[in-house]
């Protein structure tokens, strides 16, 4: 909920809702507390989208998604890309 509320505040509803795709009505649902259904879903996608941690190989702030891209499969093609992949390997951010 902070992150939404972090995003909505720096930008605009409209913009965050067109970030996460979905309506500008979800999102002013869920700031005021009124959404009907769930929230697991979108506090997921909120979280795939605004949260970012400092990458302690690259000194980047990089999505959760970025994170788990770079320590998925073991890159075969590029000493570089396998170099941050070991680094990723042990690092605290490392996705289950």
């Amino acid at each position: 909920m902070t992150l939404l509320q972090e995003q909505a505040a720096a930008r605009s509803i409209t913009a965050v809702a067109t970030d996460l795709g979905v309506s500008r009505t979800a999102v002013s649902l869920i700031l005021a507390g009124k959404y009907p259904g769930k929230t697991d879903k979108m506090a997921a996608r909120i979280v795939d989208v605004f949260a970012r941690v400092s990458c302690p190989y690259s000194g980047a702030l990089v999505s959760p998604a970025e994170c788990a891209q770079r320590s998925g499969d073991m890159p075969m093609g590029s000493p570089g890309a396998l170099r941050w992949w070991r680094m990723c390997q042990v690092c605290e951010h490392k996705p289950e």
